[in-house]
């Protein structure tokens, strides 16, 4: 014990305590939900066990488990095509397969609804060539599962194409002198080797299902994100709503669990020299089975975006006269400026845990690093409820002790907002920046150092030019994360700032949903020309390998 402490008084510097003092402010929301947890339920708990508990949960699952099977079915199916077959138009469908990602879930819900709904656009064009139908109800579970898979199926798309592309040419090869088909290589070889990264994409795909608050709320399916929101806001009734986040938290736990044991102790590396780690080469395509692949990629593309992006125009153009004007300019404005901070702050917050971290000597310190960026992994309403627990604390303490009324910095103005997007998307640039960092190595920064040049020096002059492209790319990832994130701005947000997502979730819940056409397609515009300069950077790089 006396060994123990004597190390820990040896390695301790200023940086550990920066360390610990970051690691801790950023994860304040969650240790909050955890302290209050201790103060026993709420008044309306027991109503909520009765009547509303057992549906949340059912509701969640069959939502998990009907996303999971369909988002893996069209983002395996599509990434298996595209990197092994050449047809027409490939690059350009190869790119426009993750387009479906810079439509919020929420917005997509809208549009199916107006597409589908009772003398919905669509229905009408069938209704035209002869097809006696009304309308195709949506508004319920299954199309909710319809709705979100087709919304996040690029998770599983993008992970899957990285992992299919990536496979030796020699175990392609293999397989055919063993006389396996296409359809049993895929099966026995490909697919299993493809497990984790498909596996991975789920769990982003799972995180996303159990963040939705739009779509669900829209739709009418009572599920924990929609419940938080009902207890805190309907009930009144904050600690229920701290314990429903638990349970949240929970599941969330489960599902990580299962994926870490799913991929358990096995070894999917393929080892190979650097010439067999190439593409295989790609099958040309055609008559029937070029027809097959042009369904298999088109389907996706059809009805993830390009059917609802037609819709949003086609109300666009209905309402364009009464929603632009100078008062949407000004809600983009804010909605930009609020993005555009937040991704400083995350940066800089990241790139201090990063390397105040490496800069400090005592290993178990690093446990702060993991609690600072687990806020991907938890569903916007629980870090909103944290936040607004944890805001209540310091208003408390702040009127006790100092007789000072701080209410108005934390009701009034848009730090809070900010500060819960820091802790909620952390860990999109943290984890780039950290694996980034770690390929410069430490030989230049040691270099450096012997030379005489400071720490802080060193990171500013030769590391962060060396991560420019990195911080450039998890900069315009947590800058579309922020723009489309509705469950925690719709808590969080002061009456006096509005933003795109949330102008448009209103409109569509005041039963206006046309008008939520012109500030959606604002928000979509937006992330695809994000999404294009990321595709730009990267291809950049690879050019100047």
């Amino acid at each position: 014990m006396l060994n123990k402490l004597n190390r820990i008084r040896r390695d301790f510097n200023q940086w550990s305590l920066f360390t610990a003092a970051i690691g801790f402010f950023v994860a304040i929301p969650i240790l909050t939900i955890t302290v209050y947890l201790f103060d026993g339920v709420g008044d309306m708990w027991e109503h909520i066990v009765n009547y509303f508990l057992l549906e949340y949960i059912q509701n969640s699952i069959v939502l998990l488990i009907g996303t999971g099977i369909l988002t893996t079915l069209l983002g395996t199916s599509s990434a298996w095509v595209i990197s092994n077959y050449n047809f027409p138009l490939r690059s350009l469908l190869k790119w426009l397969l993750f387009l479906p990602l810079a439509i919020p879930s929420y917005i997509l819900a809208y549009a199916y609804v107006g597409l589908l709904g009772n003398g919905g656009t669509l229905i009408g064009c069938l209704q035209t060539i002869g097809f006696s139908i009304q309308k195709i109800e949506l508004m319920n579970i299954y199309g909710l599962i319809w709705v979100l898979s087709f919304s996040l199926f690029p998770y599983v798309y993008a992970s899957s194409l990285a992992m299919f592309s990536s496979i030796p040419r020699s175990i392609r090869e293999s397989s055919d002198l063993l006389g396996a088909s296409n359809w049993r290589y895929l099966r026995s070889v490909a697919f299993p080797l493809a497990s984790p990264a498909i596996i991975s994409g789920l769990f982003l795909v799972f995180m996303e299902v159990l963040n939705d608050y739009g779509a669900a709320k829209y739709y009418g399916i009572n599920t924990f994100t929609t419940g938080i929101f009902r207890t805190w806001t309907m009930l009144e009734d904050l600690q229920s709503a701290v314990y429903l986040s638990a349970l949240l938290i929970v599941m969330v736990v489960i599902i990580n669990s299962l994926v870490k044991w799913q991929r358990g102790s096995k070894s999917y590396a393929v080892k190979g020299s650097t010439d067999q780690l190439k593409s295989t080469d790609r099958i040309d395509l055609k008559g029937n089975k070029r027809l097959l692949v042009w369904t298999i990629i088109g389907m996706p593309i059809l009805f993830g975006l390009i059917l609802p992006l037609g819709q949003l125009f086609y109300w666009a153009t209905l309402t364009y006269e009464k929603t632009f004007n100078i008062e949407l300019l000004q809600i983009a404005l804010q909605s930009f400026t609020i993005a555009l901070v937040t991704t400083g702050l995350i940066l800089l917050t990241s790139l201090a845990l990063i390397y105040f971290s490496r800069w400090n000597h005592l290993k178990s310190l690093h446990f702060f690093k993991k609690v600072a960026t687990i806020g991907y992994v938890i569903p916007g309403a629980i870090i909103g409820i944290g936040v607004i627990r944890s805001s209540q604390s310091f208003i408390t303490f702040f009127d006790d002790v100092f007789s000072l009324e701080i209410g108005f910095i934390f009701y009034s103005s848009s730090v809070v907002l900010i500060y819960a997007y820091v802790f909620r998307f952390l860990a999109v640039v943290f984890h780039p920046l950290e694996a980034n960092s770690l390929k410069v190595g430490k030989n230049i920064s040691e270099a450096s150092y012997l030379l005489n040049v400071g720490k802080i020096k060193t990171l500013f002059n030769i590391e962060l030019p060396l991560l420019r492209t990195a911080l450039l790319t998890s900069g315009i990832l947590v800058f579309i994360d922020v723009l489309k994130e509705l469950p925690l701005t719709l808590i969080l947000k002061p009456y006096n700032v509005q933003t795109l997502a949330v102008k448009a979730y209103e409109y569509a819940d005041d039963e206006r949903v046309a008008e939520a056409a012109l500030p959606a397609l604002m928000l979509i515009l937006t992330i695809t020309i994000s999404m294009a300069f990321i595709s730009y950077l990267q291809k950049r790089d690879k050019l100047n390998i």
